[in-house]
């Protein structure tokens, strides 16, 4: 009998260039002074979001940015990192449950399994949620394959060392 699961083609990812990556990761955003974010990899989300309260937009040398805080850690609300971006756009997402949502959009720098690229960010508060990010497909085509059966392929951060 013949299965439907084919086994992840890792020999092509490397011949791609492509990372494997799990179903949720430890990644950095220096950028943004965020040194360890754990990120749910979610091929079902087009666009990738982060967590972000009290965004504020402004203009410095006649470009829009904003600044957010970021509780960057879960369950841990007293650690706020402050976090400014130019701001690149602003669009109307709809989240898992269908409801629109205005989001303002950055793009910053992703640094995961020593890989590096710039990714387009909507803000949007995901206190409740279970992750302070989502990596969506947008942000992985052509870069990243993942298998739905791992976690931390790409090793795991200390956050209590580096926050």
């Amino acid at each position: 009998m013949l299965s439907n699961k084919q086994p992840l083609d890792v020999e092509n990812a490397e011949r791609d260039k492509r990372i494997v990556l799990g179903w949720r990761e430890w990644v950095t955003l220096p950028n943004l002074c965020l040194p360890a974010i754990k990120a749910k990899v979610d091929t079902g989300a087009k666009t990738s979001a982060l967590h972000a309260f009290e965004v504020e937009k402004f203009r410095r040398d006649g470009l829009d940015f904003v600044r957010f805080g970021m509780h960057p850690l879960q369950k841990i609300t007293d650690l706020v990192v402050g976090c400014e971006a130019r701001l690149i756009d602003e669009r109307l997402v709809s989240d898992s449950g269908g409801h629109s949502e205005k989001r303002f959009v950055i793009e910053t720098e992703l640094v995961v399994c020593e890989y590096r690229w710039l990714v387009e960010f909507t803000l949007t508060d995901r206190d409740s949620m279970r992750f302070r990010m989502l990596l969506g497909r947008r942000a992985m085509e052509n870069r990243a394959m993942v298998d739905p059966d791992a976690s931390f392929l790409c090793g795991t951060l200390d956050p209590n060392a580096l926050y």
